[in-house]
């Protein structure tokens, strides 16, 4: 765990090295959790910019012209060092309190177009 301004990043048990090169490829990734000092959850998504348009088209050319997630950032790449970042500035900037926070300690991840609970494992990052 990483401490930094009371918060946590909880990644999912399965990200590794490999997950790193994974995600970063497919430019998106689902399944991050951050905890604020007061133990409020909230889901993050992550998103590359080439990977929404495309995602976007494809979703407009099945009449669904829109993409949405819960806790959606778009950030130049998905990276670890990116999602720490951006997750660091977000919380600097009050994001998390403008969101409704999870009913439970469960990690969300897209399946099928939808959002559902994942199993609940996790490696956590305490921020610095």
């Amino acid at each position: 765990m990483e401490t930094a301004s009371g918060y946590i990043i909880h990644f999912p048990d399965y990200y590794d090295e490999l997950t790193e090169i994974e995600v970063c490829a497919k430019g998106w990734f689902a399944g991050v959790k951050v905890e604020l000092p007061d133990g409020t959850q909230y889901p993050v998504f992550f998103y590359d910019p080439v990977r929404l348009g495309q995602d976007l088209t494809a979703d407009a050319k099945q009449g669904r012209p829109v993409v949405a997630e819960p806790g959606l950032v778009v950030v130049p790449e998905v990276t670890r060092a990116a999602i720490l970042e951006a997750i660091e500035r977000l919380v600097k900037h009050g994001y998390f309190q403008h969101l409704q926070p999870l009913a439970s300690t469960q990690p969300l991840t897209p399946i099928n177009g939808s959002v559902q609970a994942a199993p609940a494992v996790s490696k956590d990052i305490m921020t610095r």
